[in-house]
């Protein structure tokens, strides 16, 4: 007995326990049981689920072992963290997320959430970090918010969310982050954000806010992050601001803010790193561009060290004399400089000397459109890593400095708009990486120096309205890749056209009116395909017009006025259906005038002064031809002959006149084939609605500027539909040609992944002008460039790109080019893929656009052309992304737009651009790839990408997964980009490649 005693009392103490046991999972299970209904009802509103992540969110594992779902250790099976960030989910936020009461991160972003944001988070008092942005949230936000007093982050932007920001969130004095941008905010920037003392980041970029930046500001202390450009603020920058110890991020552009810069700016701001751009926190990078700032540059900039690019165009900043211009002499000591920019300023006086001393590795220097007097200073020669020198349209005068043609790197020259003189230095020619040569309006003289015909690389060449003499050296028509225009316009230039014009088969505009040239026409003319725009007037050329030209059937404009040409008008001209302008004015033309094609339009010919010319359609007001004696000996032979057969016909024609009007009686099937062209598929609409849409293509509807013309937003009535007009601006040198070739490359071509043309208008203007545009589906999150490359006062989405959203827009352009090279007939090459023709829609699914240059082949042509080097169908794209057989000669081909694929992956990658700063030395984006590739690769890899958003990795899967997916989108990038047509990949199979990699990432089978 006294030993069952101890025994049966040990039995009632386990007995109590468990029953103590049970009953506090009791209490657990029923209190939980709240988060699992809200979960479930937050799944319920997921209507796609693209990577099944909510797979795991069923009855066989307990709801804290869901994907996406973390529950605390004090509170057991209690809900502390929801992070379904960047799954492709789609749906509304349920209100029952109000009902997780426990939770302190809830992170939502890169997903495609709709509707209102529910006002229930205010029940979430818990709550530190709250992360939707990249949605479609709708509405306003919420002033719910209010509630959540313990908030630490809040991060809504990229959605389309308005109205003001709530005065109640004033309350949220522990906010250390507010991230709003790119969203449809109006209103002011509230005054008690200054009384948010932990607050370091605040970002309000692309929104409407209006009124000035509050004085209050200046109270954010530990304020590191700064950012309120494209908005509509104005007044002035509160002095304080310039002033925190903490400040690394410091961006205004884009609003109307005026006022001069401080001029401590140099001793202030310590840890500045960025005032528009990131950049790592040694470097400098200073953009107050395109506001109202006047007064004077600080002198003393030369104190940031690290100043790496300096961009202060576009505003009101003056120098006269030494003592404006001693910033540049402070500026002398930044010896990693690369960017100085102070183009459209009011900078005047005479240009000092110490610009020669500026860093080594400065690579772009523009002050044009200015007021600077004086010669340029010799010693330029030192800046020999310049790549673009551009001092036009200032009061420069004296000659060219020698030592400038020493400049080896040099891809940009401009000098023109200004009063220089001399002769042209012959040392230009040793500049062999030009571009562009723009030297046009001075005041040279002397002959072209032949020299310039070693500049290869030359796509504009602009010597116009100088006085130069002599005859134009043949050694410039050999000019391959020349592409964009030669105008020598306005000279005194003589001699005659050489046959060897002919071989500038690239060329899409040249430019000879105002000289003295002589001889006929090269009928060689005709070779010159791609030729737009052909402007040979007021010379003394005679001869006949040669009808080859009518084999360049891209030519839009031709002007042959004021020579001495002889003979018939060529009929053959009618068949140049894009001809727009034709002036064929005070010659000695005579003849029959031709009546269809251009000639057919009177308002677009001028025939003036050739009293030799007849005929023409009424409008031109031109004399009858007159008959031939032949024609009157014919025409009594048809009385006698042919009359007597016509009056036997009649009385067939009686016979089976009453067949004919039987048979008309009998309905008819309509036999008629559907149109074809572009204009029939989209109806056309007139230039008024198009102005009406765009409130007069107001510069507050302008969204971009291309090479062609200016895109527009605007909204149609006839449904009422949110569209971008692409208007082409006519004097450009090929605009015309653009227009057809998207017109014709549009007609054939349909793909989720192209840009979608909804209508086209050709027709007239107000002022009776030609007027082109097309109109397509709106694309509302801009363009890819904009993403990795903002503007220099466009900071758009700068850095907000993770890597699934870069991953789908690469696999978005892998299938629109694929579908172009391989399901399209017959084929079409783009010629010009680039991050600034890839689209993005609401959803942010990219779509390819601008087929300005596009090429459509034949099916024979579409399998020579991949192993074609001997034509001379050379065209120019855009410099970086063309492939390198283009340059030597080789044909157009679908590899030309893998190599293009290939570097835009790279740089979708790098976030550097094929052109980047930090190349030289024949370094290349996709070498700069190579050298890091596979070991280093996270060393040239943009470092957003390699960040993890409070992930807690222990075994680091997540690393190694982020590194495989990342070696393997690189290696698909450098198989595209090598300089061997042969051994690229082509699209279809890249496709399918960047569908494995995006799958294998979600999927986590790296």
């Amino acid at each position: 007995m006294e030993v069952m005693m101890p025994l049966l009392s040990f039995l009632l103490f386990l007995n109590s326990f468990n029953y103590c046991r049970f009953d506090a999972t009791a209490r657990t299970l029923f209190s939980n049981e709240t988060d699992l209904l809200a979960l479930l009802a937050f799944k319920d509103q997921i209507t796609s689920d693209p990577s099944g992540v909510l797979n795991t969110w069923n009855a066989t594992t307990n709801f804290c072992g869901w994907e996406g779902v973390t529950c605390g250790r004090k509170h057991q099976q209690r809900v502390i963290a929801l992070d379904l960030s960047s799954q492709g989910l789609v749906g509304s936020l349920t209100p029952s997320i109000g009902n997780l009461t426990f939770l302190r991160k809830i992170n939502l972003q890169s997903n495609s959430f709709f509707d209102n944001i529910p006002s229930d988070i205010g029940h979430l008092h818990r709550l530190q970090h709250l992360n939707l942005s990249f949605n479609s949230f709708r509405g306003g936000i919420p002033v719910e918010l209010s509630n959540c007093s313990d908030l630490r982050r809040l991060d809504l932007k990229k959605n389309p969310l308005a109205g003001r920001i709530p005065d109640e969130l004033g309350s949220l004095t522990k906010l250390e982050t507010l991230r709003l941008e790119a969203n449809n905010i109006t209103g002011v920037i509230p005054p008690w954000l200054g009384n948010f003392s932990s607050l370091s980041v605040l970002d309000l970029w692309l929104n409407f806010l209006e009124g000035s930046i509050p004085e209050e500001l200046g109270n954010l202390a530990n304020l590191g992050f700064f950012q309120v450009s494209e908005n509509m603020l104005s007044g002035i920058i509160p002095l304080r601001l310039y002033n925190f110890s903490n400040l690394y991020v410091f961006n205004v552009a884009g609003n109307q803010l005026q006022g001069s810069l401080p001029p401590t700016l140099g001793n202030t701001l310590p840890r500045l790193s960025f005032v528009g751009t990131n950049w790592p926190t040694s470097i400098v990078h200073i953009d107050i561009s395109q506001n109202n700032f006047s007064g004077q540059v600080p002198s003393n900039l030369g104190r940031l060290q690290g100043l790496y690019h300096l961009n202060l165009g576009t505003n009101q900043l003056e120098a006269s004399d030494a003592n404006g211009w001693a910033f540049l002499d402070s500026l002398t000591n930044c010896s990693i400089l690369q960017l100085l920019a102070l183009d459209d300023n009011l900078l005047g006086g005479i240009l000092p000397k110490s610009i020669t001393n500026l860093s080594i590795e400065l690579q772009f220097l523009g002050m044009g459109s200015n007021h600077i007097l004086g010669n340029i200073p010799s010693g330029m020669e030192n800046l020999f890593n310049l790549y673009a020198l551009a001092f036009s349209d200032n009061l420069l005068t004296g000659n060219i400095p020698e030592d400038i043609g020493k400049l080896q790197m040099l891809q940009v020259l401009s000098l023109g708009g200004n009063t220089l003189t001399g002769t042209l230095l012959s040392s230009l020619g040793n500049l062999t990486q030009l571009n562009g040569l723009y030297l046009g309006s001075n005041a040279f003289e002397g002959p072209i120096p032949s020299s310039l015909g070693n500049l290869q690389h030359l796509a504009d060449l602009d010597l116009s309205n100088n006085s130069l003499s002599g005859s134009i050296p043949k050694e410039i028509f050999n000019l391959s890749f020349l592409s964009n225009s030669m105008d020598f316009s306005d000279n005194y230039l003589i001699g005659e056209l050489p046959l060897d014009v002919g071989s500038m088969t690239n060329l899409r505009g040249l430019y000879l009116s105002g000289n003295r040239l002589s001889g006929e026409i090269p009928g060689t003319l005709g070779n010159c395909e791609v030729l737009g725009n052909l402007f040979i007037d007021n010379n003394f050329l005679q001869g006949t017009i040669p009808p080859s030209l009518s084999d360049i059937k891209a030519l839009q404009n031709l002007d042959l006025s004021h020579n001495n040409l002889s003979g018939p008008v060529p009929k053959v001209l009618e068949d140049l259906h894009i001809l727009a302008y034709l002036n064929l004015s005070f010659n000695h033309l005579d003849g029959a005038v031709p009546t269809k094609g251009i000639f057919n339009n009177a308002t677009a010919i001028s025939l003036l002064g050739n009293d030799g010319l007849c005929g023409g359609i009424p409008e031109l007001h031109l004399p009858p031809c007159p008959r031939k004696s032949s024609e009157k000996r014919g025409r009594s032979h048809l009385v006698r002959v042919v009359i007597p057969i016509i009056s036997a016909i009649s009385c067939l024609t009686v016979i089976f006149l009453f067949v004919f009007l039987y048979w008309k009686k009998k309905p008819r099937k309509d036999t008629r084939s559907p149109a074809s062209s572009l204009d029939d598929k989209y109806p056309k609409v007139s230039y008024r609605e198009l102005a009406e849409a765009t409130d007069g293509f107001s510069s507050i509807n302008h969204v971009g500027t291309g090479r062609y013309g200016s895109v527009y937003k605007g909204s149609l009535l006839r449904g009422n539909a949110v569209v971008a007009v692409k208007v082409f601006n006519l004097q450009q040198l090929g605009a015309i040609k653009s227009f057809v070739a998207e017109c014709d490359a549009l007609r054939i071509i349909r793909h989720r992944n192209l840009v979608k043309i909804i209508t086209v208008c050709s027709g007239v203007d107000f002022r009776g002008y030609d007027f082109r545009a097309l109109v397509f589906e709106f694309m509302p999150n801009g363009s890819l460039e904009e993403w990795l490359h903002p503007r220099i006062s466009e900071h758009r989405m700068t850095n907000s790109l993770n890597l699934l959203q870069r991953l789908n827009i690469a696999l978005d352009v892998a299938e629109a080019m694929a579908y172009l090279h391989h399901n399209c007939q017959p084929p079409v090459v783009h010629c010009d893929l680039k991050p600034g023709n890839v689209l993005l829609d609401a959803d942010m699914v990219a779509h390819v656009g601008d087929f300005g240059l596009a090429k459509i082949l034949c099916e024979a042509m579409s399998m020579s052309l991949q192993n074609s080097a001997n034509s001379t169908d050379v065209i120019r794209g855009t410099i970086g992304y063309v492939a390198p057989e283009y340059g030597a000669g080789g044909q157009v081909s679908t590899s030309g737009d893998v190599y293009s694929y290939g570097i835009l992956l790279l740089e979708i990658l790098t976030e550097k651009r094929p052109v980047d700063d930090a190349f030289d030395n024949g370094l290349t984006l996709d070498s700069f790839v190579k050298m890091a590739f596979p070991e280093r690769i996270e060393e040239i890899i943009d470092p957003l990408l390699l960040i993890h958003d409070d992930d807690d990795d222990p075994r680091g899967s997540t690393t190694r997964r982020l590194h495989q997916c990342l070696e393997s989108v690189t290696r698909v990038g450098l198989i595209c980009s090598t300089s061997s047509p042969g051994e690229r990949m082509n699209m279809k199979d890249v496709a399918t490649e960047m569908h494995a990699i995006r799958n294998a990432y979600l999927g986590g089978r790296y």
